[in-house]
């Protein structure tokens, strides 16, 4: 159901942690190239467009190390200081960034859709906000009760802290006051049902594993024996996630003037959207100053930008990279 493109795309993603190299760009009048080594970490959600960026830059000089390990985890890595940037698709909270005396930049650099993903050759889903819900909570345990054939449901979700999960628990408040009133919405919620594995990689491995599972990953995961159930949005229309769904529910969203913003249940279009954030230190970059820009300017470049909808994420609106430019700007020695 989703882009074929993505299968292709997603071949290497167990290697994300390997180095693979970024820019190098001509410094003002000097001409010097711009050449180091880089590290980050954190959400999987991004992790394939992080990895085409990088690989298409593989031979120009610069070492990007970035661990794929989920937004909790980069977060805590980034307070610690143990990186040169994060990523998460969750903004930072208050009393995070209040530990980080190097100041924090959260930086709008890709977005996408979380799809509600299942193996089950022959059954095609629509649901409505109280069906999405109750399989969650464990109310709804057999595709039977979808309309499709008899077969179990076993519900994977994320293991470890996600920013994945802080968005899709989100979107299940919002729509479900047992949901709201019961496990909330965070990185990591206390689930009524199911089985955990660690980010999208994982559960989207552990679906195609298990026959009749169902579980959420970022649209770009969703390959192999996998499908993406069409969801019901505000409006009450029922909505498979495309580029065009997509887009359309992401426009909804107003980032606000600190680049946080969200629409936890959009009326137009698809409606579990989402922005990824890279996380910069304001300031204390030293001798990597120039380097993040680069490398992040080259991110939020045309070319780079123009790559999201192949391997299925979203392209950002002209409007929210050009504020992430100006965001990136801001980083200092």
């Amino acid at each position: 159901m989703r882009r074929t493109t993505t299968a292709r795309v997603l071949t290497g993603l167990a290697g994300l942690a390997a180095s693979f190299s970024l820019a190098s760009c001509s410094m003002g009048g000097g001409g010097d190239a711009v050449k180091g080594n880089l590290s980050g970490a954190g959400a999987s959600f991004p992790a394939a467009i992080y990895q085409r960026w990088f690989q298409e830059l593989a031979s120009e000089g610069v070492q990007v190390n970035y661990q794929s390990v989920g937004s909790g985890a980069g977060v805590r890595q980034f307070i610690a200081g143990t990186v040169d940037f994060g990523a998460s698709d969750a903004p930072m909270k208050a009393e995070d960034i209040a530990k980080v005396s190097r100041g924090v930049l959260q930086i709008p650099m890709t977005a996408g859709a979380i799809a509600v993903a299942y193996n089950n050759p022959g059954c095609e889903l629509k649901l409505s906000q109280e069906q999405l819900a109750e399989i969650f909570l464990g109310k709804i345990t057999n595709y039977s009760q979808l309309g499709c054939a008899d077969k179990k449901i076993t519900v994977v979700h994320r293991s470890d802290g996600s920013g994945t999960t802080y968005n899709f628990t989100k979107h299940l408040a919002a729509i479900s006051d047992a949901w709201k009133n019961g496990p909330g919405s965070a990185k990591t919620v206390a689930w009524p049902t199911g089985v955990g594995a660690k980010g999208n990689e994982g559960v989207a491995a552990q679906l195609n594993q298990v026959e009749g599972g169902l579980g959420y990953v970022e649209s770009a995961y969703v390959k192999g024996k996998l499908q993406a159930a069409a969801l019901t949005n505000a409006s009450g229309e029922v909505v498979a996630p495309t580029s065009a769904t997509e887009s359309e529910a992401l426009g909804s969203i107003d980032l606000g003037p600190e680049l946080i913003g969200g629409n936890p249940n959009p009326i137009k279009g698809y409606p579990i959207v989402t922005f990824t954030w890279i996380l910069a230190y304001k300031n204390g970059n030293g001798p990597k100053t120039d380097l993040l820009k680069k490398a992040f300017n080259f991110m939020l470049s045309d070319q780079a930008q123009a790559q999201a909808p192949e391997l299925g994420y979203v392209s950002m609106p002209p409007a929210v990279i050009e504020k992430s430019k100006a965001a990136v700007a801001q980083i200092g020695e």
